[in-house]
């Protein structure tokens, strides 16, 4: 599985989150976001992450924690009465970027193959949460970025 190691800045986000079992709720969860970021005019050029924030293999599913994210440009205004939007930071740092096709079994795939390819390229990942990048045009573009965090 082809890799490369990119260096992110922090980010400035909005983003909501739903708490719960992964799975398909979280793509309503995505879709609300970019429905207010259309309504808010931020969904043009812009660069979202899916950030699922914790293991499922040790949190319990109720407990799991599921944030849908957009970058904010710096002059960015939030309105303080939309209780559904939370701002904060994506911190910054190195992560190994794997292209993949962005269907729900290429994804699948993608997240066994991670792990050994991290091993075979000698990283060790580092603790931050996994995060789905999706950039350009969110309608046509067919692939996503996962992005793992790195020690370098």
């Amino acid at each position: 599985m082809k890799c490369k190691l990119e260096t992110f800045p922090p980010y400035r986000i909005a983003y909501m989150r739903r708490v719960g079992p992964y799975g398909p709720a979280n793509v309503e969860v995505m879709e609300e976001l970019k429905k207010w970021a259309r309504k808010n005019q931020l969904l043009d050029s812009a660069i979202l992450f899916a950030i699922p924030q914790d293991n499922p293999q040790t949190t319990a599913p109720e407990r799991c924690r599921f944030d849908a994210c957009i970058v904010l440009s710096e002059n960015a205004q939030l309105d303080a009465a939309d209780s559904a939007i939370r701002e904060g930071e994506l911190a910054g740092g190195n992560y190994l970027v794997f292209e993949v096709k962005h269907t729900a079994e290429d994804i699948q795939r993608a997240y066994t193959e991670i792990f050994p390819a991290l091993h075979s390229n000698g990283y060790t990942m580092d603790d931050k949460p996994i995060l789905e990048k999706y950039t350009g045009d969110l309608t046509t573009n067919p692939y996503c970025e996962i992005c793992v965090p790195v020690k370098v």
